[in-house]
């Protein structure tokens, strides 16, 4: 594995070697080949900033926030699940600031309702008519806390703008704003007070992340930046906006992924099926998440091609939480990482 292939030429697999005909006629492609891999030099540059910012308010957690960036290329949704108080909410947020987008929040409660998320025909007394008064999800950047204290029947009222990017409310569908993403957070199942997400919106979740406790140098960072700024709220400014955001990901549908990464992708996701530790293994959404989310990690790098790195980094956390185990290993303390660890040692990585 290398990342000092050249970007300017999409390589051929190595199973098919190019042929003559075809190798000049790439030749003869290369000033545009070579404005695709300026623009992702300039795509990768605009999103570090924007990690940059962000990072000035949330401490220690560069990882978690380079995989919201690569979500966000990747146009898909995240799940935040760790234990109240440890800035789920706040990343969120502040992303948002620092993409210049439009920004909403629900709080989910078990008295919360479909119509308070989607919207609501309203009877306008002077004109004699319904209106639609649009919900909280007309947004860019919609987060979803603590979503797993709703009921099920509230929490499927966002299962079509998470894949569809739509709203349909009385027969007549609602196009939602590019970008949209949901981001949502929830505190851990055995928490009180919960109802577990089921199996069909978990896997509308591109990512799954946890932030994790910081430690000790950090929390004396967090403590030190609060007495600095001498208020609770930091300011952030925007690095960029929705319509660049759009663009962005435009570029990312243009990154050239060979054949036998796509086939390592499958064999990944194969591997989750024929486990004997797994009752039901990864759908086809997640072998295109896998996809879609390793050619943002390329953007991110200043790539415009894919490596197998790239799939390898994005495994775990865009996986783990399509499987379902069965419940010998379960009960052995086996779980959802150590099964994708286990494949991924198992499926042989592409020599490209």
């Amino acid at each position: 594995m290398t990342d000092k292939i050249p970007a300017n030429i999409p390589r051929p697999t190595m199973k098919n070697p190019m042929p003559e005909e075809e190798r000049k006629m790439l030749e003869s492609q290369q000033p545009r080949n070579r404005d695709l891999a300026n623009a992702v030099q300039k795509v990768g540059t605009v999103c570090n900033a924007l990690i940059d910012e962000v990072n000035k308010v949330i401490v220690g957690k560069r990882r978690m926030l380079e995989l919201v960036m690569v979500d966000i290329l990747a146009q898909g949704n995240v799940l935040f699940e760790d234990y109240p108080g440890l800035a789920k909410s706040l990343t969120v947020s502040t992303f948002a600031q620092a993409s210049g987008a439009d920004f909403r929040r629900i709080q989910f409660t078990p008295d919360l309702l479909p119509s308070d998320i989607t919207g609501i025909y309203m009877y306008n007394q002077k004109k004699s008519e319904f209106e639609f008064r649009p919900g909280p999800v007309f947004t860019n950047f919609l987060l979803a806390d603590e979503i797993n204290r709703a009921p099920p029947k509230t929490q499927a009222a966002l299962l079509e703008t998470m894949q569809e990017r739509q709203v349909t409310v009385e027969g007549t569908t609602h196009v939602l704003q590019k970008p949209y993403i949901v981001l949502a957070t929830q505190n851990p199942s055995e928490q009180e007070g919960t109802y577990p997400l089921p199996e069909a919106q978990l896997d509308r979740f591109m990512l799954k992340l946890a932030s994790g406790y910081p430690n000790f140098d950090e929390e004396v960072e967090i403590l030190r930046r609060r007495a600095s700024r001498g208020k609770d709220n930091a300011d952030v400014r925007a690095v960029t906006n929705p319509e660049q955001i759009v663009q962005m990901q435009k570029i990312c549908e243009k990154i050239y992924v060979d054949d036998e990464i796509l086939e390592y992708i499958c064999g990944i996701i194969i591997g989750t099926r024929k486990d004997p530790r797994v009752y039901v293994g990864s759908s086809p959404r997640g072998s295109q998440a896998l996809f879609k989310l390793a050619r943002a990690q390329a953007v991110l790098k200043g790539r415009d091609y894919v490596i197998p790195d790239d799939v390898k980094s994005i495994v775990m956390p865009s996986i783990s939480h399509r499987i379902i185990l069965r419940p010998e290993p379960r009960i052995k303390g086996v779980t959802a990482d150590m099964v994708m660890a286990d494949i991924l040692k198992e499926v042989p990585v592409p020599k490209v």
